[in-house]
């Protein structure tokens, strides 16, 4: 059982799109059904017009069943014309009142029943909780068939399944398994070998040759494809290229792991945004914030939030939804964190006392993401379930302050970071303007800009050493009679009178919000 707009978010990114009707969304389906030849009349809430001549046969169709909803995947349309077809469609649905989904004709009938199915009826049977365990059976009985060693792998080159048959087996696929993805060096092979260009261009399967300083056998490998869109690859140890009825079995097999991927991926989608949405709702602050950590299986306190951004050199969204998809997988209630997207940003809502098991999280999430994209990190102090909004907000400014960081520098924690912090938003307000353009600091700075002179530097250095000019001396590496002839140049300049604790503390952070500007 699923809502209608559950099920159009989840199918959206298979091409499908809802005509009209927007309040039809809130409905509930509980049942699909598909036309027999004989009686065109099945019931059912979701009727899959399988056969319909036409769009206005299949919503008739779907209004004689007393249907909520009717997909229909109608031929493709001509360059310009899918507008007017949505527009029939919504004119058509609001005349039998019936909702009517169009689907992409690229996506064949299977594999849109397929995802319908499963979602609809067994939604609670996600890749993300449970996972596709089916792949593996499928991999055996692949291997058996075609004689080889079959590993089913992701578009990403993270492993799926793979078979119990050793046949054809070769170091380099014992290191992927054990390391659960392809070896960065392996990927860089291939890639020069123009293997991804071929799966990412054709069903057709192509034969990969040897490569003995890589460990490398012969193997095959076919594209595993819904409609136009990329989901995967199966690859099959064989010493020469797969001929006749074998490498028919081959593409047989990629055709049957693209329905139990779009199968598991669809469902998998469906809780990731049903876990996306009571995330978002504690973030945002909610009156029934305890019954939304209940649910999510979350404790009422000692949770930290983890803001999470990832991108590549030529693309960031690509590479957030991956670290989003890492996130979320693994089996239900065992994975330590909620996750949700909000923006350009993953929120992770964690169980963590110290900031340490945060960190932790960070680099796990890390080392499942492929080598050549980056990651940036912040983390809240610990919280209660209500106190999570605050939490959302410590962990922007820890990543804001991660992304200016050093290369490989740790990820702040709110808790252990709140002076660089605070310095850090002096900071933005010195570069709005929102500091003093006249002061003691202004002139001396304007001062050692137009004459060379290190008044600013010895000012620093002598409150940072609380008045000793011995220490502040050795600070800037000269002698305590230089530091007390600058300090009385500077009185020359400017009213400075370092005796009154509030300027004191006042020039200290002026100094503190102009930090970037004195590095120039």
């Amino acid at each position: 059982m699923i809502t209608l707009d559950r099920l159009v978010n989840v199918l959206g990114g298979y091409g499908v799109r809802l005509c009209g009707r927007p309040e039809a969304r809130t409905m509930w389906l509980r049942g699909v059904a598909m036309p027999e030849t004989a009686d065109r009349h099945a019931a059912g809430d979701l009727l899959l017009a399988v056969g319909a001549p036409g769009l206005g046969e299949a919503v008739r169709w779907a209004a004689a069943a007393k249907a909520t909803a009717v997909l229909v995947r109608p031929e493709a349309a001509a360059a310009g014309e899918e507008g007017d077809l949505e527009r029939e469609a919504a004119a058509l649905g609001d005349r039998h009142g019936v909702a009517v989904l169009l689907a992409d004709p690229a996506v064949s009938w299977s594999q849109l029943a397929g995802m319908v199915y499963g979602l609809v009826l067994e939604s609670r049977e996600t890749a993300s909780g449970r996972g596709p365990t089916d792949l593996f059976a499928l991999a055996d009985n692949l291997a058996d068939v075609v004689g080889g060693a079959v590993t089913i792998e992701d578009r990403h080159s993270r492993v799926l399944a793979y078979s119990r048959s050793q046949e054809g087996g070769d170091p380099a696929r014992l290191e992927t398994i054990l390391g659960r993805r392809v070896p960065d060096r392996l990927r860089e092979l291939l890639q020069r070998r123009g293997v991804f260009a071929h799966l990412a261009a054709t069903d057709e399967p192509v034969f990969v040759p040897a490569d003995a300083a890589n460990g490398l056998t012969g193997r095959m490998v076919v594209a595993v494809r819904a409609g136009r869109e990329l989901l995967g690859s199966v690859w099959i140890g064989c010493a020469s290229p797969l001929t006749g009825a074998h490498r028919r079995a081959l593409a047989d097999g990629a055709r049957t792991v693209a329905l139990h991927l779009l199968r598991s991926r669809a469902s998998a989608d469906l809780e990731r945004q049903v876990e996306s949405d009571l995330v978002i709702r504690l973030l945002e602050g909610s009156a029934d914030a305890a019954t939304t950590a209940s649910r999510l299986g979350l404790a009422p306190q000692g949770l930290r939030v983890i803001a999470v951004r990832a991108d590549t050199a030529d693309d960031r969204h690509a590479a957030l939804l991956l670290a989003f998809e890492q996130a979320t997988t693994g089996f239900g209630w065992s994975r330590p964190g909620r996750s949700a997207l909000l923006g350009d940003t993953l929120y992770t809502v964690l169980r963590a006392e110290e900031a340490g098991a945060a960190r932790q999280w960070i680099t796990a999430l890390r080392a499942e993401l492929p080598a050549w994209v980056r990651v940036a990190a912040g983390i809240g102090a610990p919280a209660e379930v209500a106190e999570l909004p605050a939490g959302r907000q410590e962990a922007d400014e820890c990543l804001a302050l991660h992304e200016s960081a050093a290369p490989g520098s740790v990820p702040p924690a709110y808790d252990e970071s709140w002076d660089d912090l605070l310095l850090r938003r002096l900071r933005a307000a010195a570069r709005t303007g929102r500091t003093p353009a006249r002061g003691p600091v202004s002139t001396l700075l304007r001062h050692d800009t137009w004459h060379g002179t290190r008044f600013v530097p010895t000012l620093r250095a002598w409150l940072e050493s609380q008045g000793d000019l011995t220490l502040a001396a050795e600070r800037l590496q000269v002698h305590p009679n230089t530091v007390r002839n600058r300090l009385r140049k500077m009185a020359e300049l400017t009213p400075l009178d370092l005796d009154d604790a509030r300027q004191r503390l006042a020039m200290t952070i002026m100094l503190a919000a102009m930090e970037d500007e004195l590095r120039l």
